[in-house]
């Protein structure tokens, strides 16, 4: 393929996450000081699957090269799924060759590399295309355990948030509840709750079969009274979203949700106010033994995904984005193969062909859970105050740990022990 004279564009999919703007900036700086005219597109694949070249604009490396240390996105970003349609897909190849582009740099989660490898194969090769994936989620399955960039950031930002909320606890003698964003994995949730000192954290990936709302009620119910048997009255429960998807059969019946779904087919968890609902669950089931305490619902989400972004996704971003057009001009160990996500591993660029990324079977990624059998999450753990299968082993602790939820041995065993 004859690729002289040709352009390069650079479009983001998905939701925000920091260190978009360090990709699209050392992409730029790369491509341009290889001689490359750089396009890029707004507002992802959304114009151009209506056929639309309008919304595009020439990049200069004086565009990108402040830009790369902020959050946020220069060049927008929008769910919008090609894939859809046929007629769709032909729009988006037509106008990426009429706009001249022969290599293009896609930015985003597993939706989004799903479309760029539908770009690649609908242009029959004659569009060389480099994805490089970002989630604050972490839940791409990138090799040698590396995280999506974004992530570190929002984990920061968040576990910094949490630490406020504790102390914030600790002054007022109240409990928050705080819904972290991740829609599948419970990483940033984890992340969040061990660096800001959480209580617990509760994560999808914990259960064995779906829980129900009253399940997780249950395991607050007994940090809290764990928290009152050790002297504290205060504390700070993360409950990690994909707990939500979970409840999702609950949560059709429940007055307070809204369930609807993405363009991508993804169960909107952000209609759903699941931390008012676990928390008016809590207040009922308080209220109903007369008990009182005091709780704030709170969600973390859209607050970490536009952070400027900490040294570790900068320096990372910008090997991502350097790597992408290093890939697509065939600078990269083993040349141009097909259609590729980026990924670093060992600090080297390693492609990943398309064929190898997605599931045959449901066109995406898989994706990546925490393992809550590994000495990782079993430290974090460690570290909550929440009722264990120890706290009922012993008769004394037990007793005394009862004695905090205002009810006999007996009774708390009937309403706690099946949960640990």
């Amino acid at each position: 393929m004859d690729l002289q004279g040709k352009k390069m564009g650079i479009l983001v999919g998905g939701g925000p996450a920091p260190g978009i703007n360090g990709v699209i900036g050392a992409a730029t700086i790369e491509a341009i000081n290889n001689g490359i005219e750089v396009v890029g597109i707004y507002d992802g694949f959304k114009w151009l699957s209506q056929g639309d070249i309008t919304h595009t604009k020439k990049l200069n490396i004086n565009d990108v090269i402040k830009s790369r240390f902020e959050g946020g996105s220069i060049l927008n970003t929008s769910r919008e799924n090609p894939t859809k349609s046929e007629e769709k897909m032909k729009n988006v190849v037509d106008s990426l060759r009429n706009l001249g582009i022969g290599w293009l740099v896609t930015i985003g989660g597993d939706d989004t590399a799903f479309s760029a490898s539908q770009t690649y194969k609908f242009a029959n090769g004659t569009i060389r295309v480099a994805h490089v994936p970002k989630t604050i989620d972490n839940d791409l399955p990138l090799p040698a355990n590396m995280p999506t960039f974004g992530f570190q950031t929002a984990r920061h930002v968040g576990a910094e948030l949490v630490a406020n909320l504790l102390e914030d606890a600790r002054t007022t003698h109240r409990w928050y509840l705080v819904v972290a964003m991740g829609r599948t994995a419970g990483h940033l949730a984890l992340g969040m709750g061990i660096g800001g000192g959480a209580t617990v954290t509760i994560i999808p990936e914990e259960f064995k079969k779906a829980p129900t709302i009253d399940d997780v009620c249950s395991i607050i119910e007994g940090s809290i009274y764990k928290a009152k048997a050790l002297g504290q009255d205060y504390g700070v429960a993360v409950i990690a979203e994909g707990v939500g998807d979970l409840l999702k059969e609950e949560l059709k019946d429940n007055p307070l949700a809204v369930v609807e779904y993405d363009e991508h087919g993804h169960f909107r968890m952000a209609e759903v106010p699941l931390c008012l609902i676990i928390k008016r669950t809590l207040n009922q089931r308080f209220q109903s033994r007369g008990e009182k305490a005091q709780f704030v619902d709170i969600t973390i989400g859209y607050e970490l995904r536009c952070a400027k972004p900490i040294p570790f996704d900068i320096e990372y971003t910008h090997q991502l984005g350097c790597g992408a057009v290093k890939y697509l001009l065939d600078k990269t160990e083993g040349g141009y193969k097909s259609g590729a996500l980026i990924s670093i591993q060992a600090g080297k660029i390693v492609p990943i062909s398309f064929d190898d990324i997605l599931d045959p079977k449901t066109g995406k990624t898989a994706v990546r859970k925490v393992d809550v059998s590994a000495d990782y999450y079993m430290a974090t753990r460690d570290l909550m105050i929440r009722l264990e299968k120890s706290d009922f082993e012993d008769q004394k602790k037990l007793k005394k740990i009862a004695s905090a939820a205002k009810c006999d041995v007996e009774e708390f065993k009937k309403r706690y022990s099946g949960l640990v």
